[in-house]
């Protein structure tokens, strides 16, 4: 099978080694893996604030882009969940429900696609430590990805899976709401790493590089050694 990788901003700035390790994933599992030269943001900042007619030109340069795609993978549940459920509401009424549909139902988070499509359940390499992941918002609520990542972890020979307690709490980020509303954001997060801190893990992952991001930062501030990890490069360990 054939599929697109589309690499999030935030992958593409901060986490490009989990961009390598998608593509890794991917071509292990059998994928031929096509890049578009010039994708660009999906358009989930803007819609997020409200921005929809400034989301559109960047939500349908992307639909155009990889439309002709027969599957289209994304290391990111907020970046997959704005393409599956979003991009109708945004782009139905311009440029039709049929070919907007048609695209959102090809769109996959990337533990999505290893287990649900790809159908792998074992994994080749090692990656040793014991970890704990954090379910991020949209790839759990709006995507009901659970269990995928989980099986995947623990199919990798070395990782010692330790779940947190409210491991689906919100992190805190939520995209703008850490930048409009500092206060609540950093309450949200002070709960979330003291679930991190107490499961004992030496890493925590997650899908989407917002939450690493802002987990990874408060960490920091905290003086904690505990990193934060995106689940792509745990999995793409050894390939």
């Amino acid at each position: 099978m054939d599929a697109s990788v589309f690499i999030p901003c935030l992958v593409d700035q901060f986490y490009p080694s989990a961009a390598e390790a998608t593509i890794k994933l991917l071509r292990w599992a059998g994928v031929e893996v096509k890049l578009a030269r010039d994708h660009t943001c999906c358009g989930q900042p803007s819609f997020n604030d409200g921005y929809w007619e400034e989301a559109a030109p960047a939500a349908a340069h992307t639909l155009a882009l990889l439309e002709e795609s027969r599957y289209v993978v994304v290391p990111s549940g907020s970046c997959t969940a704005m393409m599956r459920h979003f991009y109708p509401r945004l782009l139905g009424p311009r440029l039709g429900q049929e070919r907007v549909g048609a695209f959102a139902r090809r769109v996959f988070e990337l533990c999505e696609f290893l287990v649900g499509v790809a159908g792998v359940t074992e994994l080749p390499g090692a990656w040793y430590g014991s970890v704990t992941y954090h379910d991020s918002c949209h790839l759990l609520r709006e995507l009901g990805v659970k269990e995928q990542p989980r099986k995947l972890l623990r199919a990798k020979q070395g990782v010692n899976l330790v779940e947190m307690e409210r491991a689906d709490f919100c992190c805190g980020f939520g995209g703008a709401f850490a930048v409009k509303l500092p206060h609540i954001s950093g309450a949200i997060l002070a709960e979330k790493l003291d679930k991190i801190v107490a499961s004992g893990a030496q890493v925590v992952t997650a899908a989407d590089a917002g939450c690493l991001m802002h987990i990874a930062g408060g960490l920091e501030r905290r003086g904690f050694s505990i990193r934060a990890v995106h689940v792509a490069e745990i999995l793409a360990a050894g390939i």
